[in-house]
């Protein structure tokens, strides 16, 4: 009898954490990782982009890249102005709408 006691009390811990436990693959599977996968995602975007691609920035800035370096982009903007951006400027889903118009 002190054996079913104890396997119910037992039973009965593991069944406490589980709303935890749930909680906790929830948020992973709905916020960690979608943002892991957009990360990845910008990450093979920038290092696929080359001169001549269109682009626009997270600040909204329309250009075409001149230029690239290991950590920037050399960007034209209207007017034959130029503007050196970090790559991780560069906005994903505006660059890839602008270039899907084209």
């Amino acid at each position: 009898m002190t054996a079913a006691i104890l396997l119910q009390a037992a039973s009965g811990g593991i069944m406490s954490f589980l709303p935890m436990i749930l909680i906790i693959v929830v948020f992973y599977f709905f916020m960690i990782r979608p943002q892991m996968k957009k990360a990845k995602d910008h990450k093979k975007f920038i290092e696929e982009l080359k001169r001549g691609d269109k682009v626009i920035t997270n600040a909204g800035i329309h250009g075409k890249i001149v230029d690239i370096t290991d950590t920037t982009f050399l960007i034209e903007v209207e007017g034959g102005t130029k503007i050196r951006f970090e790559k991780s400027a560069v906005s994903l889903d505006a660059s890839k709408a602008l270039n899907a118009k084209a």
